[in-house]
């Protein structure tokens, strides 16, 4: 009876200390949309009021649809990162597979290498990267289809060290014996990678997939130098040409935050089994 009681209080305990932290993390997010709901000066004068009576007003959300593209921008943030996603996934996929089952001259060497590659930061090597680029006739050009392929190239580039970890642990993790019974009965190693490997790595995969495109759809950094135009912003780069341009106009700015942040809470709540399956799986298999 002590003994269980000990661990009962012990329990209670954690989980208090993890409702705090919860709330550390949920509150900024439920200030930031109550505040959409308010005008400027309301905000000033009180931030912290519940948005009801004559503090409601969706003048905010009016003006960011009439002054600002967001439909556009949605559609080219949900595009790049889409693309870096399905990239993703089919490149780390084939790439993890390889490391993981086949010894070569050189196979430990990238794999070290794979692990290096995590720990360069973007801003790192965005210089050469756009230089490359734009000695390729990619970056900065009026092609919308050019443009979105410049920004999807390197947001590739810097997924794939982290997606080819998740699934190299994954992987070794399956039994081989599978992948020899359907070597004897003639399939050959994309036939085994597409039909015995893709589909047991089901929740590895989405995990990386997920990862990938919050990433991607997250990403300010490297659309900042690539997306030039007006008419070719993703999201987070219309919400920051919104706050240089605005200043203190934090209702609108609210808003516009509000717009950008809901599409990803509802695909983590939607998907969020996948995202602790697959990290888990992973890190105990590996």
């Amino acid at each position: 009876m002590t003994r269980n009681r000990t661990f009962s209080v012990g329990r209670s305990i954690v989980y208090l200390l993890l409702i705090l932290w919860s709330i550390t993390t949920i509150y900024p997010i439920f200030w930031v949309l109550q505040n959409s709901f308010k005008a400027k000066d309301k905000i000033l004068a009180d931030s912290f009021s519940l948005p009801f009576g004559e503090l409601f007003t969706m003048a905010n959300y009016r003006k960011a649809f009439d002054s600002l593209n967001i439909v556009n921008a949605y559609k080219n943030s949900i595009f790049i990162s889409t693309m870096v996603a399905l990239f993703v996934i089919l490149l780390a996929g084939m790439a993890a597979y390889a490391l993981s089952r086949y010894k070569f001259p050189g196979s430990e060497f990238l794999h070290t290498m794979v692990i290096a590659g995590m720990m360069f930061p973007v801003f790192a090597t965005i210089v050469p990267v756009f230089a490359m680029e734009f000695s390729w006739g990619i970056a900065n050009t009026g092609n919308w289809f050019l443009t979105m392929l410049s920004v999807i190239l390197p947001q590739v580039a810097g997924n794939l060290s982290f997606a080819m970890v998740v699934l190299i642990g994954y992987i070794k993790g399956l039994p081989v014996e599978l992948e020899e019974a359907a070597y004897m009965e003639g399939c050959n190693a994309f036939q085994i990678y597409f039909k015995v490997v893709l589909p047991l790595t089901k929740p590895s995969f989405a995990t990386v997939a997920i990862f990938s495109f919050l990433w991607s759809y997250n990403d300010l950094f490297t659309q900042m130098f690539f997306l030039t135009r007006p008419d070719m912003y993703g999201i987070t780069t219309l919400l920051n040409r919104l706050t240089a341009k605005e200043g203190t106009n934090y209702g609108l700015m609210a808003s516009a935050v509000t717009l950008v942040i809901v599409p990803v809470i509802i695909v983590y709540c939607f998907l969020q089994k996948y995202i602790i399956k697959g990290m888990t799986a992973g890190a105990v298999k590996g």
